[in-house]
């Protein structure tokens, strides 16, 4: 199957929960239909782009996409060739193509999330992953998408702030 998409992907994955993954977020090209490649989130990288693009809230959308899945997954270091292992971002892409995700587990949940207008509206576990994507980064949330529509996205405190500091 062609998908979407080339380069460096550390997380990605194959076989039936990438298949789970891509059907539930719909990943699929808008002009050909595609499937789009999918992969647990990667913090390293997040963690790298965070800090020298200067950013001040993290947006995370499609949680509802990982509903049901159990443990969820996230990159906290890469491995290199020979199993080497590091926590920062290589500093060139050819080092990039051959790491591969050191993963963490994290417990899911799975309570339907697309009601959620707040934070504490979300099950335990998916207020934990949240947390720990934000500690791991060290970028608060600004903004949480629970589902497709746009009146599924929960506003933190950080994008009321910022939105109240804008007008």
């Amino acid at each position: 199957m062609t998908r979407v998409g080339s380069g460096p992907f550390p997380t990605e994955l194959d076989g039936d929960l990438a298949d789970q993954i891509r059907a539930r977020g719909g990943e699929y090209g808008t002009t050909t239909g595609r499937a789009r490649r999918c992969g647990w989130l990667d913090l390293v990288a997040l963690r790298y782009a965070a800090r020298i693009n200067g950013l001040t809230g993290l947006i995370v959308t499609k949680l509802d996409v990982l509903t049901g899945i159990d443990p969820v997954c996230v990159a906290t270091r890469y491995l290199g060739s020979e199993d080497a292992s590091f926590d920062a971002f290589p500093y060139h892409q050819s080092i990039v193509h051959k790491a591969r995700g050191e993963l963490t587990e994290l417990p899911g949940w799975r309570e339907d999330i697309t009601g959620a207008r707040s934070l504490d509206d979300l099950p335990e576990n998916a207020r934990r992953y949240l947390e720990f994507v934000s500690d791991y980064v060290g970028v608060p949330l600004a903004f949480v998408g629970v589902g497709p529509g746009r009146d599924e996205m929960i506003a933190t405190e950080v994008a009321q702030r910022a939105v109240g500091a804008a007008v």
